[in-house]
């Protein structure tokens, strides 16, 4: 009996030093897929965006943002990895060290400075204002007793708070471009006010019409670090290069030409 248990024991023991072994294997193997052991690079948009950062029919990331992000990354040895998430939740993620960098077309305005740090601006759009192919809607003056609709955290928030006040209309803010469009189609906005590249997108693809924004000279986009980030003088020399080399423009115009 004494030695049927001892032998019941060895083979325990036996078992787990398998198993054990085994666990070693499938951890190295996690490790080593992982693009070459290169280290991760954060970065958080907010895909709702085009043609900056969208998903594609098959639910990956696409877009100007994107593909920018992506060149950056290989530049700097990177692996990027993207979260997808609010705009209004951008500068939040960022403070809180969830993630490294934002892209989502994020424009470089004085009150984001004073929270996050800012690349050089690798790109201007400025903003429009769209409705209804049949509007009667045709500038500044025409939005008196209308609602605008904007997208909370923009720059477009900020500036449709600032022209309320004297062109006399409603403001209707909104999670995001795609619910804003929505709300458009469905005439529970008479008017959306959006940066002019995103907005010529959707004018082209559903029928809109528009007219710029006459009264600003919005800041460009640039991208968001956090503060003191080591990111920022590294990332700055990929964008002179790119721009320098035409890859920059090369992106603008697979992306942004109009």
């Amino acid at each position: 009996m004494k030695y049927s248990f001892g032998k019941f024991i060895a083979l325990l023991l036996i078992i787990s030093m398998l198993a054990a072994c085994g666990t070693s294997e499938g951890n190295a193997d996690a490790s080593s897929g992982n693009s070459e052991g290169k280290e991760v690079l954060k970065m958080a948009t907010s895909a709702d965006f085009p043609p900056f950062e969208s998903r594609d029919k098959e639910g990956n990331f696409e877009g100007f943002d994107i593909d920018l992000a992506h060149l950056i990354a290989d530049k700097l040895g990177y692996e990027l990895e993207i979260e997808d998430m609010k705009f209004d939740g951008l500068i939040g993620a960022l403070q809180s060290s969830r993630v490294d960098m934002v892209m989502a077309g994020m424009s470089t305005t004085e009150k984001r400075k004073k929270n996050v740090d800012f690349s050089t601006e690798y790109n201007h759009s400025g903003e429009m204002f769209i409705s209804q192919k049949d509007s009667e809607i045709k500038g500044l003056e025409d939005l008196e007793g209308k609602t605008v609709g904007v997208q909370l955290g923009t720059i477009q928030e900020e500036g449709a708070e600032k022209l309320s006040k004297e062109y006399g209309f409603a403001v209707k803010k909104v999670d995001n471009s795609s619910i804003l469009i929505q709300e458009l189609k469905s005439n529970r906005v008479d008017v959306a006010y959006m940066d002019k590249t995103v907005a010529v997108g959707y004018i082209e693809e559903q029928g809109f019409s528009g007219f710029d924004d006459p009264t600003t000279s919005s800041p460009g986009m640039g991208i968001a670090f956090p503060k003191d980030s080591d990111l920022v003088d590294d990332v700055n020399k990929v964008l002179k290069e790119i721009e320098k080399n035409g890859k920059l423009q090369g992106l603008k115009d697979k992306w942004l030409s109009e």
